[in-house]
């Protein structure tokens, strides 16, 4: 019972991958609200939770919907007084090409998956902060990582999604709130129509679940991006080349990038930054000019 006395709230959790995150969760000891905007369906799971001898309560609500995340975490503190583990899963589906895009359907997306994890987040951070512990996980993807045909809207809130834990990682560190990536393969609802046979039993939504553990358990890393599916479980980085100092400007300093695009892109000795600045400290220290390590963090 590792999560034992740990209270999480799953978005998304009324069926499909937030289920198995939710109901894992609650095998594991914590105490979870379930969250889906379909009250039905929060309820079902919730039950099932109960049933099995866990603690557990359903609650409908859009992730987008700020007065309802706010009821939903008012609810929970008044139920259990904390809250422990948020795992932002909550999303939907628009795909078509870009060409044939709708920029509504752009904008849905994003709202769902990105500002919908940014309400829910932002609404238990005070909560995390005040109690020295939190842990947090945003559902990212690799159509964000790593690009997939006609889901430009949902790979560019996928890949936001780590740009927020990234920052949010950092600001968090010294109230004890670690945050993290999950990049799910999984055949659920969202991925019906695209799979089919043996790979959709390959790919059960509980496969991924197990990932969850060592992001949100008392010895969870921060701003891991871990890739999951079929029982596999992997870690993907954000990584920076050693790259090239070429200095000037103008025609003349454009056509030496240009030259030099084999080194610049060369992955060797590439690194894993542990801040945004670093980036900006290299190239001053490239170019001569020293600074502080933490000018800019």
């Amino acid at each position: 019972m590792e999560l034992e006395n740990r209270v999480a709230i799953v978005t998304g959790a009324g069926g499909g991958l937030g289920r198995c995150h939710a109901l894992l969760l609650a095998q594991l000891g914590a105490r979870v609200v379930v969250n889906d905007m379909n009250g039905e369906n929060a309820d079902r799971v919730a039950a099932e939770i109960v049933a099995a001898g866990g603690e557990a309560v359903g609650v409908a609500a859009s992730v987008t919907d700020e007065t309802a995340v706010a009821a939903m975490v008012a609810d929970t503190l008044a139920r259990w007084g904390r809250i422990d583990i948020l795992v932002n899963n909550a999303g939907i589906l628009r795909d078509k090409s870009f060409a044939k895009m709708d920029l509504a359907d752009f904008r849905l997306v994003v709202e769902v998956h990105l500002m919908g994890a940014a309400i829910c987040t932002k609404a238990v951070w005070d909560t995390m902060r005040a109690q020295g512990y939190g842990r947090i996980v945003m559902t990212t993807s690799s159509s964000g990582l790593y690009g997939n045909f006609g889901q430009a809207n949902y790979g560019a809130a996928k890949l936001a999604l780590v740009g927020l834990m990234q920052t949010l990682a950092i600001e968090g560190d010294r109230y004890g709130i670690r945050v993290n990536c999950l990049a799910p393969t999984a055949a659920t609802q969202m991925t019906s129509g695209i799979l089919a046979g043996e790979a959709l039993a390959r790919l059960a939504p509980d496969l991924v679940s197990p990932g969850l553990l060592a992001l949100v358990g008392a010895d969870a890393p921060s701003r891991a991006i871990l890739c999951a599916g079929a029982g596999h479980f992997a870690v993907a980085n954000v990584t920076l080349t050693e790259g090239a100092q070429i200095g000037g400007t103008g025609p003349d300093a454009a056509r030496r990038v240009a030259a030099a695009w084999d080194t610049i892109s060369d992955r060797s000795g590439e690194v894993v930054p542990a801040y945004g600045f670093f980036q900006a400290e290299r190239e001053l220290a490239g170019a001569g000019v020293a600074i502080p390590a933490t000018a800019a963090r």
